[in-house]
C-alpha cells in the first residue's frame, strides 16, 4: 500500500519508466503505421523520459514539487518527435499540479495526471482521438473517479492502466489511420507502458534495461557528447543580494536551458549560483534581475583543457557585436551533406543534422538559436514529426522565434528562396510559408517493415512512392514506383523540378529516373543535385 509519493519515490518512479520504455521501445516502434523510419516513436520517447531520469538522478532528494519540476524541465529540453512532445506536456502539466507539495496522496497524483492531459490538449492545434491523448484523458479521469474513495495510490493507478488498456484497443476504431493499417497507436502503448513501469516502482519491483543506447552519444548522425567542460566553455559563478523578487525556480529553469552542472543555493539573502555555459553575460543580466551581484567569477574552461574529445568540440560562440548583430538568422534541420550545402548557399545561418530517423531535441534547436547571430530566428524543422519540438522552443528563449512549419526539405528550401535581404519579419513569415505550402513532393525509397498504408499492404524490402503524404506506389521492382512518380508529377503541371539524390541510391539509375520524369513533363526544368540524404533514394520537388 502506498499512501504518499515523495520526491524520492518519484525518481524511482521515472527511472523505472524509462526503463519499462526503453526495453519496450521497439515494439512501440513497430507500431508506426508509415513503413518507413520515422524518428520512430518508442526511440522517441525512450529518448524523451531518459532526459527525465538523468537529471534526477544529479539532484538530492528533495520535495516531490521540486522532483516534479525537474523531470518537467528536462522532458521539456530533451522532446523529440510529435509523442516526445506531448509526453513533455502530460509531464509538465503533472509537475504543475504539484509544484507547491513535499509529498502527495491519491487524491493529489489523480489530479496532476488530469492537469497533464489538460496541458497536452491545449498545447496540440488539432487534437486528434484515438491516441495518446485519448489513452491518458480516459486514464486520468479513471483516477480521478477511484480516487474520491481509495486512498491507496497504487489501486488508482492499476485502475487508471486498466482503463488505459481498455481505451488502446479502441484506439484502432477511433482513428481512421490506424484502422486502415490495423494496428494499435504507438504513443499510447509507450505511455502505458511508462505508467505501468510508475506503479511497479510504488511496488517496490525495480525494472533493470536491457539495452543501454538511449545516452545522447549514441544517437544516429549527432554530434557526439562531450564532456561538460567541453561543452559549455565558461564556469561561471555569482552571489546575488536579493531584493525582493520570490524564489528562484524561474532562475534555475533559465539556467538549465543554457548551460548545465547548475547549482543554485537560495536562502533569505542571498542566492548562489554555479553553471557552465557559454553565455555568461546573458546568465549574469538575468540574474541582475533578482538582486545586486556581490561577487562574480567566469573561468574559460577551454583554455585549462588542451585536448579535444574525439575532436567534437561545441566551443563557446564569441562575443557578438550588437552593430554586426544581424537582422534575422535561420535555422534549418536537414541531414545529407548536399543538402545541407543547398541550405548555406541559400543563406542558412545554422544547420542541425536531422531529420527521418534522427529527430533533434528541443535543446539541440533551441542550443542553435541560441548561437545564431541575431535577436530573431527562423527555425525550418523541414519534417512533419520535429515541428511541434522546434515549437517548444519558442518560450525557452528571451529571442523572437519563429518557426516556418515546413514538411519536408523542398519546402524548406521553398520558404529559403523568399529570404533577399532585411525585411519586415511578419511579412517574411507569411511570405515563406506560402512559398512552403506551393511546393509538391515526392519520396521514393524501401519498406522497413511490412505494413498496411493507405489501404495497401506493403512487403518489407518493396520499393514505395510517396507523393504528398499519399502511396503512389509500392512494388518490388523500381521502375514501376518511379513511373508512378512521374505520372504524378505530370499532374502537377510543374514549372521546376529538383531530383535530390540519396546516399544509398546505387540501385536506382539516376538517369532512368530523370528521364522518366522528363518525359512526363517535357516542358519543366529538371536539376539533379547529389544530396546525400539518408532513409530517401530520392526526394523530388515539383513547383
Amino acid at each position: 500500500m502506498t499512501q504518499q509519493i515523495t520526491g524520492e519515490l518519484y525518481k524511482k518512479m521515472i527511472a523505472n519508466a524509462s526503463a519499462a520504455i526503453e526495453n519496450h521501445k521497439q515494439e512501440v516502434n513497430d507500431l508506426n503505421v508509415f513503413p518507413v523510419p520515422d524518428g520512430d516513436t518508442g526511440t522517441n520517447m525512450s529518448l524523451t523520459i531518459f532526459a527525465a531520469e538523468k537529471a534526477l538522478s544529479q539532484m538530492a532528494p528533495g520535495t516531490l514539487g521540486h522532483a516534479a519540476e525537474v523531470a518537467a524541465g528536462a522532458l521539456l529540453r530533451g522532446a523529440r518527435g510529435n509523442s516526445g512532445v506531448i509526453l513533455s506536456l502530460l509531464f509538465r502539466g503533472f509537475a504543475r499540479r504539484l509544484k507547491d507539495l513535499d509529498s502527495a496522496d491519491a487524491s493529489a497524483i489523480a489530479s496532476a495526471l488530469a492537469s497533464g492531459v489538460e496541458s497536452a490538449y491545449k498545447a496540440v492545434m488539432k487534437p486528434a482521438e484515438g491516441t495518446i491523448l485519448t489513452v491518458s484523458r480516459l486514464a486520468a479521469d479513471s483516477a480521478m473517479v477511484i480516487a474520491e474513495t481509495e486512498s491507496d495510490i497504487e489501486i488508482v493507478l492499476e485502475q487508471a492502466l486498466a482503463t488505459g488498456y481498455v481505451a488502446l484497443a479502441d484506439t484502432i476504431n477511433l482513428n481512421p489511420v490506424l484502422k486502415k493499417a490495423g494496428v494499435i497507436d504507438a504513443g499510447a502503448k509507450g505511455y502505458l507502458y511508462m505508467l505501468d513501469g510508475m506503479l511497479k516502482a510504488l511496488r517496490g519491483i525495480i525494472i533493470e534495461k536491457v539495452s543501454s543506447d538511449v545516452e545522447p552519444g549514441e544517437k544516429a548522425d549527432f554530434t557526439q557528447y562531450v564532456s561538460e567542460d567541453i561543452k559549455f566553455a565558461y564556469c561561471t559563478e555569482f552571489l546575488v543580494e536579493k531584493k525582493g523578487k520570490p524564489g528562484v525556480n524561474r532562475l534555475r529553469d533559465f539556467l538549465d536551458v543554457r548551460g548545465d552542472s547548475v547549482v543554485v543555493v537560495d536562502d533569505d539573502e542571498i542566492i548562489k549560483v554555479h553553471v557552465h555555459t557559454n553565455e555568461p553575460g546573458v546568465v549574469l543580466t538575468e540574474a541582475l534581475t533578482y538582486g545586486s551581484l556581490l561577487s562574480v567569477k567566469i573561468e574559460n574552461m577551454h583554455t585549462q583543457h588542451t585536448e579535444v574529445v574525439n575532436g567534437a568540440v561545441n566551443s563557446a560562440p564569441d562575443s557578438y557585436d550588437l552593430e554586426k548583430l544581424k537582422d534575422f538568422c535561420v535555422v534549418v534541420v536537414c541531414a545529407g551533406a548536399g543538402i545541407e550545402e543547398v541550405f548555406r548557399d541559400l543563406g542558412a545561418d545554422r544547420i542541425i543534422t536531422g531529420g527521418q530517423t534522427m529527430n533533434p531535441s528541443t535543446e539541440d534547436i533551441l542550443e542553435k538559436i541560441m548561437d545564431a547571430p541575431s535577436n530573431t530566428v527562423f527555425v525550418l524543422p523541414n519534417n512533419k514529426n520535429i515541428i511541434m519540438a522546434a515549437e517548444q522552443c519558442v518560450p525557452l528563449s528571451d529571442k523572437r522565434v519563429v518557426v516556418i512549419p515546413t514538411k519536408s526539405i523542398p519546402q524548406g528550401v521553398s520558404a529559403m528562396l523568399e529570404i533577399s535581404g532585411s525585411e519586415n519579419i511578419d511579412d517574411l513569415a507569411v511570405q515563406m510559408t506560402a512559398a512552403a505550402k506551393r511546393v509538391r513532393t515526392a519520396l521514393i525509397t524501401t519498406a522497413s517493415r511490412n505494413s498496411v498504408f493507405d489501404g495497401i499492404a506493403i512487403k518489407e524490402g518493396e520499393y514505395i512512392a510517396l507523393v504528398e503524404d499519399s502511396l503512389a506506389a509500392s512494388s518490388s521492382t523500381a521502375d514501376a514506383v518511379i513511373s508512378a512518380v512521374a505520372t504524378a508529377l505530370g499532374g502537377f503541371a510543374p514549372e521546376f523540378i529538383t531530383i535530390f539524390v540519396g546516399k544509398d541510391s546505387k540501385e536506382v539509375d539516376v538517369a532512368y529516373v530523370t528521364d522518366q520524369i522528363g518525359a512526363a513533363v517535357p516542358y519543366a526544368e529538371i536539376t539533379v543535385i547529389p544530396g546525400g540524404q539518408p532513409v530517401y533514394n530520392y526526394i523530388i520537388s515539383a513547383e
